[in-house]
């Protein structure tokens, strides 16, 4: 089969090389995945830039990619949620990632159906970013009544977290461009700072929670409207010594990460906040409840900015690279024919 490999890390990148590699075999707790689309993220380029390698430790070469979309093609024998022939779609395991590839063998408990309305193409960009608003509250352990506010929260991620959060009992507060005031306050949003007009600093106060989207240059302000004993989440933030305890990482790594995100950590000490880094793992069981939260009458907001094929990936990852994107870069891995288009046109 084809895959798109690394061969080397490099800190100013690398490009991918297509090989014919053995096609994998599912062990008996794995599923064997027909992958179709694979959603490409700043993610891999951080990974062939050997920015992750303390968090996860990849050995070379290796098979690149993280989310994707596709159908099951085999089942090991202890595999009891799905059959060959089910669409399903995911986060690749963080031990074992492989999404760039025709076909990947994936660990049962990392995947979930897709939803009857979505195509492989709109599926393959859901997981990160859903497992991501996820990770997060399961994190704070929200209590309903609480308010949270969602920097920067107009753009894919803000499209799962407010109606997450809202589903929890949660008051959302989030920031942006005006442009997208109507769009977010759709989504449930109880109060939209537009960044042109208001300083959310400013505004906001005592607030239970705060997701980060935003990272070093807004935590100071972020911490100031967090409320004392509050707890911040930090998507783009330094990994702490917390973050590393709760990931399972070697006492030497705790004390790295617990050196390497000590300024954070005495900005929440401060009022005493607490701050945790996040790194999205894989949990079938959170895209589950996903499709759970968002039905065909309130579906997932998804977002295809361009499709590249497999043998373009290192065309897509420089677009991912550059930014300014409206919407997912995707690999179309393998054309097929998508269930969700004939359930469309089912509806009407």
């Amino acid at each position: 089969m084809k895959a798109a490999v690394l061969t080397n890390y490099d800190k100013n990148g690398r490009k991918l090389e297509i090989r014919e590699v053995e096609k994998p075999s599912p062990r008996e707790n794995e599923v064997l995945v027909k992958i179709f689309t694979a959603a490409v993220n700043p993610l891999d380029n951080m990974i062939i830039r050997g920015e992750v390698k303390l968090i996860v430790p990849y050995s070379l070469p290796l098979i690149m990619g993280n989310e994707f979309a596709g159908q099951v093609e085999a089942v090991g024998s202890a595999v009891k949620r799905f059959k060959a022939g089910d669409r399903v779609y995911g986060r690749m395991p963080l031990s074992k990632i492989g999404a760039f590839a025709e076909y990947a063998a994936v660990e049962e408990n990392a995947l979930a159906l897709i939803p009857d309305y979505l195509s492989y193409d709109e599926a393959a960009t859901v997981p990160l970013t859903a497992l991501t608003a996820m990770q997060a509250f399961e994190i704070m352990q929200p209590k309903a009544g609480e308010s949270v506010f969602i920097s920067g929260g107009t753009g894919s991620l803000g499209a799962m977290a407010i109606p997450i959060a809202k589903s929890l009992g949660l008051t959302v507060y989030t920031n942006g461009s005006g442009d997208n005031a109507e769009r977010v306050e759709k989504l449930g949003v109880d109060r939209f700072i537009d960044y042109k007009k208001e300083n959310y600093a400013d505004v906001l106060k005592d607030v239970d929670y705060v997701l980060d989207t935003l990272g070093d240059r807004e935590l100071p302000n972020e911490f100031k409207v967090l409320k004392k004993g509050g707890s911040l989440v930090s998507l783009r933030g330094l990994p702490n010594g917390r973050f590393a305890k709760r990931a399972g990482l070697s006492f030497l790594k705790q004390l790295l990460f617990g050196f390497a995100g000590r300024k954070y950590d005495k900005m929440a000490a401060a009022k005493g906040q607490s701050y945790d880094f996040l790194f999205v793992h894989e949990d079938g069981a959170q895209l589950e409840k996903i499709g759970e939260l968002f039905s065909s009458e309130r579906p997932l907001e998804t977002s295809v900015d361009r499709a590249f094929s497999l043998e373009e990936v290192n065309e897509a990852l420089e677009k991912v690279k550059q930014g300014k994107s409206k919407g997912k870069t995707i690999l179309k891995i393998t054309e097929a024919e998508d269930f969700s288009e004939k359930v469309k046109e089912f509806l009407g």
